[in-house]
């Protein structure tokens, strides 16, 4: 008698668990959808932590590092994710791991996962991120192949986002890669500053309120300039 006891209890502490966890579960997805409705970022990110224990999901996951990564909270994203390389890994958790490592300046971690990114999905957006990353990581003949792609397939009304001025702005994508291609032909022979202007120039023809490409030219004139004033002196 005692031991059928024993298991009715038992059994009725399993099914209230069970019960409990459930009405959390929908709780917290009522939860999560009431944030999103008011666009409070913490709530979200409250809302799926708890979704993410009690019953988690590796796409549950992505979102959540996803969320973070929006939120310029890039080791939050990387800490929910890794950091890892895996062939398995949906676009938005490689898109994660991509753009979280290159806001932590970490270029050719980053360039891996840009690059599963581009062969999966082939596009100029991508191509321009591979091309700055890997001129920041001195792979000029890969920077130039992703540029000449870049120019090929950019159209008039495609734009990338930059961030140098306090307030950011959009540019020409097509601009934007001549721009590159200007900085690549300075690293590639620093004695043709007048070729990484022309390439510049050409940015600026296509968007003359390009800021970025303003700033390059007037740093490789004011270089150009040097080396006359200090024989002048």
């Amino acid at each position: 008698m005692k031991r059928v006891v024993f298991v009715l209890v038992m059994t009725m502490g399993f099914v209230g668990t069970a019960q409990t966890k459930t009405e959390l579960q929908k709780h917290y997805e009522a939860f999560y959808k009431e944030m999103r409705l008011q666009g409070d970022v913490n709530g979200v990110i409250n809302a799926m932590t708890h979704l993410n224990v009690l019953a988690p999901t590796q796409e549950r996951r992505d979102t959540l590092a996803y969320i973070y990564a929006n939120n310029n909270q890039h080791m939050q994203a990387l800490n929910t994710i890794g950091i890892e390389k895996n062939e398995n890994d949906s676009d938005l958790s490689v898109q994660v791991k991509a753009i979280s490592l290159k806001a932590l300046n970490q270029p050719k971690r980053s360039l891996e996962h840009f690059e599963v990114l581009f062969a999966r999905n082939q596009n100029p957006y991508l191509a321009y991120e591979l091309a700055d990353l890997k001129i920041q990581t001195g792979d000029v003949a890969g920077a130039e192949a992703n540029i000449e792609y870049g120019l090929a397939n950019s159209k008039d009304e495609m734009k990338h986002a930059f961030y140098e001025r306090q307030q950011p702005y959009e540019a020409s994508l097509k601009a934007a890669f001549y721009h590159l291609k200007g900085l690549m032909q300075f690293n590639k022979d620093k004695n043709n500053i007048d070729g990484a202007i022309a390439l510049i120039d050409e940015a600026l023809k296509i968007d003359p309120n390009f800021n970025l490409a303003s700033l390059s030219k007037q740093a490789l004139t004011s270089r150009k300039e040097q080396p006359a004033a200090e024989t002048k002196d």
